[in-house]
């Protein structure tokens, strides 16, 4: 019973106090000593202070003791406390129930497949833990008890699956609590110096996408998110306009060529952003939610995404955006802290007086500094250090080296040194296709930061200056690796590399069909099952009404196997029944339920011993009697033998 505690206690680990761990474990292992050792229980003085120590840490780590947190907290130390004064049976059933709510409580947090499978060895074993409770005094195995608790399992798997598939998914009845600090997104609202470096080191799922048809280009793939134009020298933020609102630059989004029809699938990220390929004009179709276009061409919904969420969109990748020509709002995006990076503004002016560049509009500007990058010995990696005060100009003149955040930073910066609008777009590029389902993978290390630059007479076009450093993020997908430690090294450094990657599809898609299957399968989802049911047109009260029917036609169902299974006669009781009857007609009297032996005896005393018949019939009964003790192995050939000799026996008139 420890060891499954332990197993359900332990995926909460990372996301509870640490003084919570330690002293939940502290408590188990002191419990297993003394069942080691067989000590008594401690004091009950003991428990009191333990209790009040937990509450009193509680309050002061969550400053309440309602809440997810705290209330998880509190049961976690209460359930290995209680372990402390069991003293009966009916202790053990109060630890078994708070096991099982923790048990529950680990999907607060995950509902992934591997917690989902975590959980069904946490069932079995507290299943097993419960059934052993129940069993007589003495030493029974332990896989009797798994065995019983398997089948238990087995025979309520067709409920369970009744229940998900019909089970009306109303609010808030269907669903785990959602909290703010959970499921965190790669993005954020705000851009420093090696706040995206570190999502190089994250391999999970952002995102799922389906194209219908032929999918985009990666180079193409590029996902908007947050539009970063208002910097305070260190640090990026949106833009919060002092314009009034007519004054402001418009969208003015015009798009070319064929849509790109896709369904996404997005990950939880506790923020209101709908991630789509640049450019989305009409909103996507996502149920329960009522998407919004900023001016910044980014969509958004009214309220954090804190479950797996489902939407489709028509996006086209040829586009154009802004105003066309010179208006008031644009002079938001030239402006630059004062007494920041002055060799990065001494660049500029130097640039501007170049008789190559004096009736240039912006575009051969921009193609000399990603020629620059090109060929300047400009670095890509993970790990460029930390930045100081002027981080533009440690970039173009000393470290040369950075991620995507440290490259778009510095081009914006140059751009508005050189009078020419820019801002940075935060948001992912690429993503994977998995060979094994189809599905577009986009995780977070794709998590990427690219430009754009107001252009007279075209508006803001798209400018990646990481492409330019290094053309393999955006082109081919080339990801920077973290470097493996000693045990990853250990495990995976002899793996063949197209096996690992081979592997790793199949786990992606295995997780994608769960999320789309089980995660994702909504009401809407119900309701369309509904209608292949033959429903014109269905709502949750037929979900209702139809899981009342199977209840129904479930509980008939029972009730005739119980008649039938009590209409059911043991074949040796029937052959011997058989026998008896035969024996009455015969005008030989038997006593009530008489065993074969005694049948036997009675035919002998009323034929006479040396009857031929009686010793026949006899030595058939006999034979009827041991084969009650014969083994279960042999007992159906015997009993097949037995049934044939009876049909030839000559039974006395």
């Amino acid at each position: 019973m420890l060891a499954v505690i332990a197993w359900v206690a332990l995926p909460q680990v990372s996301h509870l106090p640490l003084w919570c761990s330690l002293l939940t474990g502290a408590v188990m292992l002191w419990r297993g000593w003394l069942a080691v050792t067989v000590r008594p229980l401690p004091a009950r003085w003991w428990l009191w202070l333990l209790l009040v120590l937990t509450v009193g840490a509680t309050l002061f780590t969550h400053k309440t003791l309602l809440g997810r947190d705290a209330g998880l907290t509190m049961i976690m130390v209460l359930l290995a406390l209680k372990t402390l004064e069991l003293r009966a049976r009916r202790d053990a059933f109060v630890v078994f129930f708070l096991s099982f709510f923790m048990m529950l409580s680990n999907f607060f947090f995950s509902q992934s497949l591997l917690t989902a499978g975590a959980m069904l060895i946490a069932l079995l074993g507290l299943l097993t833990a419960l059934v052993n409770a129940h069993m007589p005094v003495g030493r029974p195995p332990l896989l009797q008890s798994a065995r019983i608790a398997a089948s238990m399992t087995l025979l309520g798997a067709p409920i369970m699956v009744v229940l998900f598939m019909l089970f009306p998914r109303m609010a808030p009845l269907w669903g785990v609590p959602s909290d703010a600090m959970s499921g965190r997104s790669g993005l954020s609202a705000t851009m420093q110096v090696g706040t995206i470096a570190s999502l190089a080191l994250d391999d999970s799922v952002a995102m799922r996408i389906r194209f219908e048809g032929t999918p985009p280009r990666q180079s193409e793939l590029y996902f908007r998110g947050p539009v970063l134009s208002s910097f305070d020298g260190r640090s990026w933020q949106p833009l919060r306009s002092g314009l009034p609102a007519r004054m402001q630059p418009l969208p003015n989004l015009q798009v070319q060529g064929a849509p790109v029809n896709y369904q996404v699938t997005l990950e939880p990220n506790q923020r209101p952003w709908l991630l789509l390929l640049d450019a989305t004009p009409s909103a996507p179709v996502v149920t329960g939610f009522n998407p919004h276009m900023t001016t910044e061409l980014q969509w958004q919904v009214e309220r954090p995404i804190t479950d797996l969420l489902r939407y489709t969109a028509s996006s086209y990748p040829q586009f154009s955006h802004g105003p066309r020509r010179p208006v008031a709002g644009l002079q938001e995006y030239l402006e630059l802290p004062f007494g920041f990076n002055p060799r990065t503004l001494q660049l500029a002016a130097e640039l501007r007086r170049d008789p190559r560049y004096a009736a240039d509009d912006g575009t051969q500007l921009i193609a000399a500094l990603l020629e620059r990058l090109r060929t300047g010995g400009y670095v890509y990696t993970l790990e460029p250090g930390v930045y100081g005060r002027d981080t533009a100009d440690e970039f173009w003149f000393d470290r040369k080296e950075g991620f995507c955040e440290h490259i778009a930073s510095s081009f914006v910066i140059l751009m508005r040194a050189l009078n020419l609008p820019a801002r940075v777009v935060t948001g992912y590029q690429g993503g994977e296709q998995n060979p094994v389902d189809g599905f577009w993978t986009v995780r977070q290390s794709d998590a990427h930061a690219w430009t754009e630059v107001w252009l007279n007479g075209r508006g803001w076009v798209r400018v990646d200056p990481t492409a330019a450093v290094a053309p393999g993020r955006v082109g081919s997908l080339q990801r920077l690796q973290a470097p493996r430690g000693v045990i990853t090294e250990a495990l995976l450094g002899n793996v063949n590399p197209a096996l690992a990657l081979n592997l790793r599809a199949v786990w992606d898609a295995v997780n994608n069909r769960w999320n789309q299957s089980v995660l994702n399968y909504t009401q809407r989802k119900q309701l369309n099952l509904l209608k292949n049911l033959g429903f014109a047109s269905p709502s949750w009260e037929d979900l209702i009404y139809l899981l009342i029917g199977i209840v129904v036609l479930a509980s008939l169902g029972g009730a005739a196997w119980t008649l039938w299974e009590r209409t059911r006669q043991d074949p040796w009781l029937r052959l011997l029944a058989q026998a008896a009857k035969r024996l009455q007609k015969a005008g030989v009297q038997l006593a009530p339920n008489s065993p074969p032996r005694r049948l036997a005896e009675q035919l002998r005393a009323q034929l006479g011993p040396d009857h031929p018949a009686a010793r026949r019939i006899g030595d058939w009964l006999l034979r009827l009697e041991a084969l009650r003790y014969a083994p279960p192995s042999a007992q159906h050939e015997r009993l097949v033998t037995l049934q044939r000799e009876f049909k030839r026996l000559h039974w006395p008139t």
